[in-house]
């Protein structure tokens, strides 16, 4: 063999040798990131770790305590994957023609597919809320508007119920602490320097006086007039409908809140929807976790109190009037993130009809038409409830062993209160304590990634909530992690309270 056909096999096999050895340590480094940040179990903690061990300062995150995502065994591949080939098993289905629901892969209406719409009323109205035949709270199809989640609804609201950038939408709020990537909504839709936060206590109390205040000062100097001036150089001409815009908005999650967890009575929902009403401000509720309640029995479905929306509408004066209540609801907790399918629910068929007419749903349709109908078929097949009546038990068996290592392990005075749905709890330790260091030495010691309490500001209005607060979370990890991360985060308390020489 010629010396030259040598030279090439043998840089040949070396090239593949090398191709092989990336490839190898690329496959280790996939399977490395996936065993530490998706908090599978290692034998660095929980029964693995012997009493007195700790990890080196260099290790990664083992115990992902700040995840608000579900667990990956409780998503439901099978029963999501049995609902889109019952969708999607036939050649054609009777509706795919009608302009009212279209096929599921072409493109659909502007406020998503009226069988959909159907399905989700019954679900809300007869099987959740059970709403009474002649309860003037009850849902219809045209009170909604199919979207691809509460994350994308949030800001179509904003941007189809507001003009913060003219004036015309003078002030934002919001409730603190807050879900902490909302504040990116607010900036998109032009608010940013124009958001004030609100407090919330421990009891799901709104600070409704401070609320008051702040719009009396907002309203001096302006007048209507003016509002309106502004509404004609804004508002297309052209469209079918008028557009409403509010002078007010306001955020909240008034159920099982993310991160308190607290939770609003009907009483200070109403007073909310009147004080709405006298200042021309729109209430955003947060829908997302009401249907996660911890209460048995867990072989039925649960029976979550009215939302704004439902009160908003059995006490309209006007019946053909816009609200001041929109429902931002997901099935991303319900189900599955990863569907992206949420719809907005309003008092009236007004508001939900504006919310369908924005430019992106006039040029596309609704945003999920595929996911829409899965979801749908699972709502009408009874998977989603059979989905959501597993993980309300799973949550609360969570729940329970969260809320006995916190009185086993914690300091006296740590305050928490046991989480009665949703995925969050707040803690808030005793005075003395760094809630900042102790997540610090958390996570450099012993490998727990725990949410602090900064995380969860109105962006230019600060409470300062990361001195003493933390939220907990119980849906990304099962019982045994979540027992050992709050055994280190005692130990990590107990080292830091040594180190200032007060008591544990």
């Amino acid at each position: 063999m010629p010396k030259q056909w040598l030279m090439k096999i043998d840089a040949k096999k070396s090239f593949s040798s090398l191709v092989f050895s990336l490839r190898l340590l690329s496959l280790i480094a996939t399977v490395f990131n996936r065993v530490t940040l998706r908090g599978f179990q290692l034998p660095i903690h929980g029964k693995h770790v012997k009493e007195g061990e700790e990890m080196s300062m260099d290790q990664p995150i083992a115990i992902n305590l700040f995840k608000g995502h579900p667990s990956f065994r409780l998503l439901p591949n099978k029963l999501v994957s049995e609902a889109a080939a019952e969708l999607l098993g036939s050649d054609s289905r009777d509706y795919d023609d009608d302009t009212e629901n279209r096929h599921p892969l072409t493109y659909g209406s502007d406020e998503g597919a009226l069988w959909v719409r159907e399905a989700i009323t019954r679900f809300n109205n007869d099987e959740t809320f059970r709403l009474a035949p002649d309860d003037r709270a009850r849902s219809k199809p045209e009170f909604l508007n199919l979207n691809s989640g509460a994350s994308y609804g949030m800001l179509s609201i904003l941007l189809q119920t507001t003009l913060a950038h003219t004036g015309v939408t003078r002030q934002a709020f919001v409730v603190t602490p807050t879900y902490f990537l909302i504040n990116d909504c607010f900036a998109d839709a032009g608010f940013s320097s124009k958001v004030t936060a609100i407090d919330e206590d421990s009891d799901g109390m709104i600070n409704l006086g401070l609320l008051e205040q702040k719009l009396k000062y907002f309203e001096k100097g302006t007048t209507g007039d003016d509002d309106e001036e502004k509404l004609k150089v804004i508002v297309n001409p052209e469209r079918s409908i008028p557009k409403k815009v509010y002078k007010y908005v306001i955020y909240c999650i008034p159920t099982y809140s993310n991160p308190s967890g607290a939770s609003y009575s009907t009483e200070m929902k109403m007073k909310l929807i009147e004080i709405a009403r006298k200042y021309d401000m729109l209430i955003i509720a947060d829908d997302v976790y009401d249907m996660l309640d911890f209460t048995p029995p867990f072989s039925s479905l649960p029976h979550p109190q009215k939302r704004f929306v439902h009160l908003d509408r059995e006490t309209l004066d006007d019946p053909d009037s816009y609200g001041n209540t929109i429902s931002n609801a997901t099935f991303s907790k319900l189900i599955a993130p990863g569907l992206r399918f949420g719809y907005h629910e309003t008092a009236t068929s007004k508001l939900a009809q504006q919310l369908s007419k924005g430019g992106a749903n006039v040029s596309g349709g609704t945003p999920s038409q595929l996911t829409s109908m899965i979801v749908g078929t699972m709502l009408i097949n009874g998977s989603a409830a059979k989905v959501l009546r597993e993980l309300r038990s799973t949550y609360a068996e969570r729940a329970a062993v969260l809320t006995d290592a916190v009185r086993l392990y914690m300091p006296r005075g740590t305050k928490f209160d046991k989480p009665a749905g949703g995925y969050f709890s707040w803690l808030t330790l005793p005075q003395g304590y760094n809630a900042k260091e102790i997540g610090r030495i958390l996570q450099e010691k012993y490998g727990v990634l725990v949410a602090n309490g900064s995380n969860f500001e109105v962006i230019g209005d600060v409470r300062n909530w990361g001195e003493s607060s933390m939220r907990l979370s119980v849906s990304f990890l099962e019982p045994d992690d979540i027992e050992n991360a709050i055994k280190y985060m005692g130990q990590a308390c107990s080292e830091y309270a040594k180190s200032k020489s007060f008591e544990f």
